[in-house]
């Protein structure tokens, strides 16, 4: 019997676009399908220009036809790479069930960041929020470490008949991380653009279902990752994390400047100060402020943004996130009450955005903002 090109059609419905969280039918992917007798041959463009990528696209076209349609088909496959043309200020890519995505960003690294978003998530989890965490800190992934789920795998799930990524869940909540995917001793080497893709796969190819908040742990800085984030999703809000220290504040300074940016406009919610003072354990009543007082307070005064509140510096948080269990996990202590109240203020200010402001649309950036060619 010849084959039927709806059959075909049908099959390739099962295949997920890369980076795209549709099918290759749905998306458009696929350009032509010819069918005579026993032979098929199916034309389709990918985003991911990689031979690696082409082989992988080819292997599973022909493997999905063999098994729902003839085993004995004679399929080719011609796989053309293409750069798509991301959509110029629209909502379009807002995840779909995903109510509010929180960008959490810092412009210096070991400022405790990933520290704020793992115990942010688990106030929100307490408070009964559906809550998930995107490591997108590609380079230095450690959510999965802060959550005890370093060993975990995330399993393949068909989704209204697309294969989507389950997240990892820890303490109630969903997690996505490269570190999942990755060796301990395992660096990842690559240039900006595969390291977005790989970000668009871990947001689109995963079934995250419904979520009041999705906080995306974001690298240090203000590259490529941060740019490939806004230009994927339309981020409701982002909270900078900072200690007072001088050093860390010039460069929070640039972080709450990037999501000002007139191409960017992701509204800042607010700025918590982490590692605000020290209190030796015997002098309960004592505070010493080691990286200088205020700081971020000031900085909040002065970028007319609400200051969060502050976390301080203490060894149990510390070894918490080394044991992966975060220490608002904690019920009624001091640390416990720090992250709740930051939490609370941080919805304080997230019920005046969504009140006070139209929803943050997906951008497309084309120069390099605030950046000279001179």
């Amino acid at each position: 019997m010849a084959i039927n090109k709806k059959d075909i059609s049908k099959a390739l419905e099962t295949i997920t676009a890369p980076g795209e969280g549709k099918n290759l039918i749905e998306s458009g992917a696929v350009k032509n399908i010819v069918t005579f007798d026993k032979e098929v041959i199916v034309d389709v463009t990918i985003s991911n220009p990689s031979l690696q990528a082409k082989k992988k696209m080819e292997v599973e076209i022909m493997k999905v036809i063999h098994d729902l349609v003839d085993q004995k088909a004679d399929v080719k496959v011609n796989v053309q790479a293409i750069v798509p043309v991301k959509p110029v200020n629209t909502i379009e890519n807002k995840l779909p069930g995903v109510q509010n995505i929180i960008a959490v960003a810092s412009g210096k690294g070991g400022v405790g960041k990933s520290t704020i978003t793992a115990n942010l998530a688990i106030s929100l989890q307490k408070m009964g929020f559906k809550v998930g965490i995107l490591d997108a800190d590609v380079y230095g992934p450690s959510i999965h470490l802060m959550f005890d789920v370093a060993n975990a795998r995330p399993l393949s799930v068909t989704v209204d008949g697309q294969s989507k990524m389950q997240p990892i869940e820890s303490y109630g909540v969903k997690i996505l991380s490269l570190g999942f995917f990755t060796g301990a001793n395992q660096a990842v080497i690559w240039r900006g653009a595969m390291a977005s893709k790989a970000l668009n796969q871990m947001i689109f190819d995963a079934n995250w279902g419904e979520l009041d908040f999705l906080l995306i742990d974001l690298p240090p800085g203000t590259g490529d990752i941060h740019l490939s984030i806004v230009q994927s999703v339309a981020v409701t809000g982002a909270v900078i994390v900072s200690t007072p220290q001088n050093i860390a504040l010039a460069d929070a300074k640039k972080g709450v400047a990037m999501f000002a940016q007139a191409d960017i406009n992701v509204p800042v919610l607010g700025i918590v100060e982490n590692m605000s003072y020290f209190t030796p354990e015997e002098l309960p009543n004592n505070k010493y402020y080691i990286f200088g007082k205020d700081g971020a307070k000031n900085l909040a005064n002065d970028s007319e943004t609400a200051f969060l509140g502050e976390v301080p510096l203490v060894q149990s948080i510390r070894e918490a996130g080394d044991v992966g269990h975060p220490v608002a996990l904690q019920d009624n202590t001091p640390l416990e009450n720090a992250f709740s109240d930051i939490t609370k203020n941080m919805l304080t200010e997230l019920v005046k955005r969504n009140k006070n402001l139209p929803p943050t649309e997906v951008v497309r950036i084309s120069t390099m903002s605030g950046c000279s060619t001179n």
